[in-house]
């Protein structure tokens, strides 16, 4: 392979990679805990984009348990947003990893 050719295909990745991140950006993933009673949605560039909560999951006496709830919640979807954006970026640089973008 020539050095034009590498360069081409270095440009179709960098291209491919930003389409994957905005791709990713529109993405998203959910966090529950509790049964369900906690539920935290975001995108995959870590918007939080909205917070359900069941009236079980809300008792004024004890808003520790919800507390406790909702970091259970972001969490998971933390980790659900890791999760698809490593897939993604895997299909796009052929499994190869590269610092930086995960």
């Amino acid at each position: 392979m020539n050095q034009n050719q590498m360069m081409q295909q270095v440009k179709k990745m960098q291209a491919e990679m930003v389409k994957a991140q905005e791709d990713l950006a529109s993405t998203s993933v959910t966090g529950t805990a509790g049964g369900g009673a906690v539920e935290v949605s975001m995108t995959c560039d870590y918007r939080v984009t909205g917070v359900k909560l069941s009236k079980e999951a809300v008792d004024p006496d004890d808003t520790e348990t919800l507390e406790d709830l909702l970091v259970v919640a972001m969490n998971a979807a933390v980790g659900a947003a890791q999760e698809t954006s490593a897939r993604r970026m895997s299909a796009v640089t052929g499994g190869m990893h590269i610092p930086g973008l995960m």
